[in-house]
């Protein structure tokens, strides 16, 4: 198959699952094997990783560049950054010092698939049954949360260095079990992924230098391209989605990819 078209593929696949609660990291691992694709490998992953971050900046540019301009002045402008950097400690923190583990350990092709399936099915099912039991939201506005409840949410983005375990999922689940409305909850992830996946892009990138080439720029640039604009019109729109329908569509999809994923590696 094309390279180009293999991008523009994985561009889609990048853009629609980073910000959905089914692991995005999963979906671009199956589809890269399903596609056979391998230049530029893991560096592609990255950089188009950074699409689909840009894409939150761009639908809250004006909100980021009203607390920028505040920050000085306005203690609802710092209590909004304190917040996002003290949920973002314990993932860049836990990130960093088990990131060999990560991606040599988790991410082995011997390990990976099984881990995969078994987190996307245990995954769901929690959404199923969590999305039941949460108690009625106390906090109404992801722009306003208490520390501990941020920290805590940090906590809870932890469990995506897991491959297979989405951080959008994570977030916005464990806000619903601490209190916080769903949508807040949401929004309060999407706040939290520019720093975190800005975070680990820079790292993984640092981390991969030695391997960092023009040869791949045109596939490379094309699957930016096409998850910023997937990115963009997902972040637009999920809110809405998970306010009206709630979690357990995402819950349904995870179970049968996971049995998916099971079955098929079990008839090789």
């Amino acid at each position: 198959m094309n390279l180009h078209l293999d991008a523009v593929i994985l561009g889609v696949v990048e853009g629609v699952t980073e910000f959905l609660p089914v692991s995005s990291t999963a979906h671009l691992l199956i589809a890269r094997d399903l596609l056979g694709f391998r230049p530029p490998g893991d560096v592609f992953e990255i950089v188009i990783q950074l699409g689909a971050i840009l894409s939150v900046v761009a639908v809250y540019w004006a909100k980021f560049w009203r607390i920028l301009l505040d920050l000085p002045s306005s203690k609802d402008a710092q209590h909004f950054v304190l917040a996002v950097l003290v949920a973002f400690l314990p993932a860049a923190v836990l990130g960093a010092g088990l990131h060999g583990f990560i991606k040599n350990v988790l991410f082995t092709p011997e390990v990976a698939p099984w881990l995969i399936a078994t987190t996307l099915i245990l995954g769901g099912l929690l959404i199923l049954v969590f999305e039941r039991i949460a108690p009625p939201p106390r906090y109404l506005d992801g722009d306003k949360l208490p520390l501990s409840k941020a920290f805590q949410i940090g906590l809870c983005q932890v469990l995506a260095i897991i491959p297979g375990v989405s951080r959008s999922g994570a977030t916005i689940l464990g806000g619903e079990l601490l209190g916080v409305e769903r949508k807040a909850a949401a929004a309060f992830t999407f706040y939290l992924a520019v720093p975190t996946m800005l975070g680990a892009t820079v790292y993984d990138l640092y981390k991969n230098r030695a391997v960092l080439t023009l040869d791949a720029g045109t596939d490379i640039a094309v699957g930016f391209v096409v998850a910023f604009f997937v990115a963009l019109v997902v972040v637009k729109t999920f809110i809405g989605f998970i306010g009206r329908y709630g979690l357990k569509p995402f819950g349904w999809y995870r179970i049968v990819a996971g049995l998916g994923i099971l079955a098929a590696m079990l008839l090789r």
